[in-house]
């Protein structure tokens, strides 16, 4: 695109979106122009229905009304938090397949790229989503494969797992457009010195995420949480991070305040947890996906971990 035109971006703003990652989209725009002492980019905020939205946060966002094909965009963002059970809306679906096929490039952020899924806007490109949703999505859409990144821009689509890493997208954006000087102003501006790549992870290591820092340990937790419809062994398990059982069962009891089965329990259970929270799935779907037998063995381990039943955890979001 020409650096010569105020290039005009859109946000379509869900209820209960994720305020940080909105704020990190946007505010770049605003520091852009303010550097470049001219206007490059234009915004406008969109919703189903317009007036004001309220974030994730309680913070209230005046928005348009989201017209049926909305003119002049270069680029549009669907922004999207809290449940999966809350995102259903044809008329935006509708409204960024049209613009696709004009050539708008569409954008998600957080867990805006769930709806690009659902609108058929996903197939046969690269993306990412926010891990949270990242469950959910799988489940809904099992041909798609979310990509553990902080962004991922293929071709007419750009999707971000959103927080801070809205700034690392709007960085690549303004590279694109202006130039690695120019976004590195724009960058230092919000005192983000470390822009991450597009492929950086998303969370912190298992060893940081657990306090395991022995290799072995770290290797049996990334496999355990890779695997959770069908859990592994523990025989399997110990193979694969090269250790025998007796020694995995050692380093669980030494570096951890569960052993190797009881863990790995609470590994599928948060992720039942997520799922309950994220998805449409049924509490029997839910508990197959995260490898329970059965409805009433899910539902004893469910209570023992969280204190609560699958049913009300799930009335309670």
């Amino acid at each position: 695109m020409s650096s010569d035109r105020a290039q005009v971006v859109g946000f379509i703003l869900l209820p209960d979106f994720a305020l940080m990652s909105f704020a990190a989209a946007i505010e770049p725009l605003r520091a852009a122009n303010l550097l470049a002492g001219r206007q490059l980019y234009r915004w406008r905020m969109f919703s189903a229905g317009g007036g004001a939205v309220r974030s994730s946060s309680g913070s209230l966002v005046e928005t348009e009304d989201l017209p049926s094909a909305p003119e002049g965009l270069d680029t549009l963002f669907v922004t999207a938090g809290g449940e999966v059970s809350e995102w259903s809306s044809p008329r935006v679906e509708a409204v960024i397949r049209r613009l696709s096929r004009l050539g708008v490039r569409i954008g998600g952020i957080s867990g805006g790229p769930y709806l690009l899924a659902r609108a058929g806007l996903l197939d046969s490109y690269r993306f990412t989503i926010h891990w949270e949703h990242a469950a959910a999505l799988q489940e809904a859409f099992p041909d798609l494969r979310p990509e553990q990144a902080r962004f991922v821009a293929d071709r007419d689509r750009i999707t971000c797992g959103g927080g801070i890493a809205s700034l690392d997208m709007m960085h690549m954006l303004m590279t694109e457009r202006m130039g690695e000087a120019f976004a590195r102003q724009v960058s230092d501006w919000f005192l983000h010195t470390h822009v991450d790549t597009a492929t950086g992870p998303q969370r912190g290591s298992v060893a940081e995420r657990y306090g395991a820092h022995h290799p072995a340990l770290a290797a049996a937790l990334a496999l355990m949480e890779a695997n959770i419809s069908a859990p592994l062994s523990r025989s399997v398990v110990a193979a694969y991070a090269g250790v025998s059982e007796r020694h995995l069962d050692r380093l669980f009891a030494a570096h951890l305040d569960a052993g190797f089965a009881e863990r790995y329990r609470r590994i599928r259970l948060d992720q039942a947890r997520r799922l309950l929270r994220q998805s449409p799935l049924s509490i029997t779907e839910v508990a197959m996906a995260t490898g329970f037998a059965n409805g009433a063995h899910f539902a004893r381990h469910y209570r023992a971990r969280f204190a609560t039943t699958p049913g009300r955890d799930r009335s309670a979001s």
